[in-house]
């Protein structure tokens, strides 16, 4: 299995902190970083750095962008982010362009227009784990993929949610969805064929449309008010 290469651009915090976890699960690294205090070799020795401006095309050229897989544009400004995203995709074909998006009001400029693949807004993934650490029957938006238009959304099963206790073999998923995992008492629980719903399950799943995803909460979700074993 061939090793996977990143290059971030960005050595903040959030920077760091992704280049870390990919070196955990051994992935080559190269932090890009224009600022010479941000550049903390001795934190992450096993990265390889380069002070430079991501967004100047020769010295991209010469960190040899078009040798990585994937791009992360991990700075705070979210003009440098799309430019990175940019001359990633068209002037270097990297695969795969994640962007972090810093203000919520720039969310709409991060699509494929700008290289960007897969855009992440800690505001917004926040608001979505509060909501669904709150919500209960119902279906939450964790992500959007721009490239694809779709979703990874989570719901975690109602006690009386119609499903309960059914194989999933039994279960007819709305077209252009696919359940991914389950989570169980801190287990993750591979969506087989004889794999059976529980109350209190977290599905995480992916949809491809907004109307997929409205079927597939309606599915999954809590029984109608007044709904029950007949009298």
């Amino acid at each position: 299995m061939s090793v996977r290469r990143v290059v971030i651009a960005g050595a903040g915090k959030v920077g760091r902190s992704i280049a870390a976890e990919l070196l955990e699960n051994g992935s080559e690294v190269l932090i890009i970083e224009r600022d010479p205090q941000k550049i903390r070799t001795d934190a992450l020795p096993e990265a390889r750095w380069l002070l430079a401006d991501a967004c100047e095309l020769s010295q991209l050229d010469a960190a040899g962008l078009n040798e990585y897989t994937v791009l992360v544009a991990a700075t705070g400004d979210d003009k440098v982010n799309l430019v990175v995203s940019l001359l990633a995709k068209t002037e270097f074909g990297v695969p795969r362009v994640v962007a972090r998006v810093n203000h919520p009001k720039n969310e709409w400029l991060f699509t494929e227009s700008w290289g960007v693949d897969v855009a992440v807004s800690a505001p917004r993934l926040i608001t979505a784990l509060v909501e669904e650490a709150v919500s209960v029957g119902d279906l939450v938006q964790l992500m959007r993929f721009r490239q694809s238009d779709a979703s990874l959304v989570e719901l975690t099963l109602a006690e009386n949610a119609p499903v309960i206790g059914q194989r999933l073999s039994e279960i007819t998923l709305p077209a252009d969805s696919a359940l991914v995992v389950i989570l169980r008492d801190g287990r993750a629980v591979v969506p087989s064929p004889d794999a059976t719903l529980e109350d209190g399950d977290e599905i995480l799943a992916v949809t491809t449309n907004a109307e997929a995803e409205e079927k597939l909460a309606v599915l999954l979700g809590q029984a109608p008010a007044g709904a029950g074993a007949p009298g």
